[in-house]
């Protein structure tokens, strides 16, 4: 039985705050299935932050089925500390998806950002607003690290579904893609 939907799971990683992002595509329509943040800054014991992690993305695989995890890679920061825990929570991450037998494909913010809005020194704002009209939804998410993980996911969408790669042909601009593609447009 051929499964009719792919879902994608995204994953902003931090021991502070981890945010998440599931997407599910059906035909060339893409829909928010969740987002949402989980806190480990709030546990004390550094490795019970990492277990956390590794539970709640175990949890997120097994509960969603994702067909594909997408993570956000770290950005060069001038702590040295804050950046190996920021690995860490990466590494905690990935190892769960692997372990339920998902390929990894990580991302750098800059891509993501490329992605989504089509500017890669976009504004979290500004990721968060072209998320809200590609996906159609309202609501504000409790943190930005949320929509941070779900862009990851979008990013994902849209780097396996290129222009390019799907109609073969070159546009340019916005309205150029419209034009050849006016099944993409949602009112």
């Amino acid at each position: 039985m051929q499964k009719k939907s792919k879902i994608i799971l995204g994953i902003d990683p931090g021991t502070v705050v981890m945010g998440y992002g599931l997407v599910e595509i059906s035909g060339s329509t893409i829909q928010l299935l969740e987002m949402d943040i989980l806190k480990p800054g709030k546990v004390e014991d550094p490795y019970r932050k990492l277990q956390l992690i590794y539970n709640t993305v175990s949890g997120l695989i097994i509960k969603y089925k994702p067909d594909v995890f997408a993570i956000e890679a770290p950005f060069f920061g001038k702590n040295v500390q804050s950046m190996l825990k920021l690995g860490r929570a990466q590494g905690v991450a990935i190892a769960a998806a692997m372990r339920h037998g998902l390929d990894v494909t990580e991302y750098s913010p800059k891509k993501i950002k490329q992605s989504v809005t089509g500017n890669g020194n976009a504004s979290k704002e500004q990721v968060l607003k072209m998320l809200q009209r590609l996906l159609n939804f309202k609501e504000e998410p409790k943190s930005f690290d949320a929509s941070d993980a779900l862009a990851v996911a979008v990013c994902h969408y849209f780097q396996e579904n290129s222009v390019a790669g799907q109609s073969g042909t070159k546009v340019n601009g916005w309205d150029d893609f419209l034009k050849k593609n006016p099944g993409r447009l949602k009112k």
